[in-house]
């Protein structure tokens, strides 16, 4: 037992044990450039083998929510360099989560230039947080036009290649929660009739271009992605072909030969379970690392790590609070509560103040 704490290997990488931070968004970056609390926030917890950021814009198009990082600009990753520098000192490896938010954002959270694109002109239902004049309803998108698509992939590249230029081991491809590469990946986002709408086939052939192109910017062993099959967030719920599509999606990452796979279950949070099915066909077609989350323990953890189900297990919200969550796991001590309120609030409290176990 105890297989969690153990030393394991990511593609070329050693990870000090099979515990990952996941990418949880904090909203602390002012002018989109991460500061002195974000690098204080990543070295508290370390304890992780493998930590994933929050979402980070490859673009000023993808600078949905306020406060937000990016890493698009030379000022943005040179802030970058003193997180990888503090994670690496704790022995942890670290990787970029890039989030373009596509039609989940508002044009007051983004530079004056940029744009509220998405696969299709379709609203997303919902509000948005704006600093300047509260919660608003989403824009609708601006449908990408082909050259649209050429040079976001493009702006994935780049900002996997400033992800590579700032220390980080590698990046994470966020085509989940409703974002932009799951919007491509969604009938009800994605309407259109060219090569990137309609069949199957089409809807995944973006998110496959820009693995593609990133695996051969920085290196397939740098590259993974987060899914969220039958996840319903940001008003992307299930749909009849979900089992289908996530099935031929993983056959052809594993063709393209990312490193890992990171497959969330949002049921904890209210949304339906993935299909036991699915999760099978992932790991059956895919064959690479499975990182798995949702809603887990460290008993869970274990024991999915024990059977195979899972190669490495990401925790979100019992970091939040906890920054020495190995520890306390280890030792068994009690997890602090988080407080909801200053989730998304700029500045230190509910941040980087949670206290440390006093370990005897």
């Amino acid at each position: 037992m105890n297989r969690l704490y153990e030393k394991t290997k990511l593609g070329n990488l050693e990870l000090k044990n099979h515990v990952v931070m996941a990418p949880m968004t904090r909203s602390r970056s002012i002018g989109n450039i991460p500061g002195e609390i974000v690098a204080k926030y990543y070295e508290q917890r370390a304890e992780a083998g493998l930590i994933i950021t929050e979402g980070t814009s490859p673009s000023p198009n993808g600078l949905g929510y306020a406060r937000i990082p990016g890493i698009f600009s030379k000022e943005q990753t040179a802030a970058w360099k003193q997180v990888t520098e503090r994670v690496h000192k704790k022995e942890s490896k670290i990787f970029v989560q890039l989030m373009h938010t596509g039609r989940i954002g508002h044009e007051l959270n983004l530079p004056k230039s940029a744009k509220v694109l998405g696969p299709s002109a379709i609203l997303a239902q919902g509000k948005m947080w704006t600093d300047e004049k509260g919660m608003l309803d989403h824009p609708v998108p601006k449908e990408m036009s082909k050259e649209e698509i050429q040079s976001t992939i493009s702006e994935f590249v780049s900002a996997s290649k400033n992800a590579i230029e700032a220390g980080f081991d590698g990046v994470e491809l966020h085509a989940a929660n409703g974002y932009l590469l799951e919007q491509f990946l969604h009938p009800s986002s994605n309407q259109r009739t060219d090569e990137y709408g309609g069949s199957i086939e089409n809807r995944i052939r973006f998110v496959l271009e820009v693995a593609k192109a990133v695996s051969a910017a920085i290196g397939k062993e740098k590259t993974g992605i987060r899914l969220s099959p039958y996840g319903a967030f940001n008003d992307l719920y299930p749909f009849p072909e979900t089992h289908e599509e996530y099935s031929l999606l993983a056959e052809k990452l594993k063709e393209i030969g990312i490193v890992y796979i990171h497959l969330v279950d949002h049921s904890s949070m209210g949304a339906p379970v993935v299909e036991p099915k699915t999760v099978s066909a992932i790991r059956n077609h895919f064959k690479g690392t499975l990182i798995l989350s949702g809603g887990y323990d460290a008993i869970r953890a274990e024991k999915d790590i024990e059977s195979g189900n899972a190669n490495l297990v990401a925790f979100g919200k019992p970091f939040l609070a906890n920054p020495d969550l190995v520890t306390r796991f280890q030792k068994n001590i009690a997890l602090v509560n988080f407080d909801e309120t200053t989730l998304y609030t700029p500045g230190e409290k509910g941040y980087t103040d949670y206290p440390f176990a006093e370990v005897k």
